[in-house]
């Protein structure tokens, strides 16, 4: 299965935290990615100190890449399909995960009950 995890999933994730045995199961097993947007978002709250990880942005940044999650970069494609998108959810930052697992059909991996509102296969 194909997942992209979202912002909080990462976090949880990497700190060892909040997520089920089931869920982290499927991290570990699964073919995984993360959105540059999450990265994003994750440096700009730990820079205004509503996220925190040990070691800071640069250690958070490493584990991602040695934990061999694939990257994607936003394509014209997924800010087309943000366009048309609801308004269900206003963060800007989910609405571009949800529009990237449309584009690409991915799973997302969200515990965000406004995501789980979209048409995109999501899991928790």
């Amino acid at each position: 299965m194909r997942y992209l995890l979202d912002t909080h999933v990462i976090l949880w994730f990497l700190n060892g935290e909040k997520l089920s045995h089931k869920t982290a199961e499927l991290i570990v097993n699964g073919e995984n990615y993360i959105s540059v947007v999450s990265l994003w978002e994750i440096a700009i709250k730990m820079n205004i100190g509503k996220y925190h990880f040990d070691g800071g942005f640069y250690v958070f940044n490493e584990l991602v890449k040695n934990n061999g999650f694939d990257i994607l970069q936003i394509k014209d494609e997924y800010m087309e399909r943000l366009f048309l998108l609801p308004f269900i959810h206003r963060d800007p930052f989910d609405r571009l995960i949800i529009t990237t697992a449309m584009v690409e059909n991915l799973t997302i991996i969200t515990a965000d009950e406004n995501i789980q509102k979209y048409d995109v296969p999501w899991i928790w």
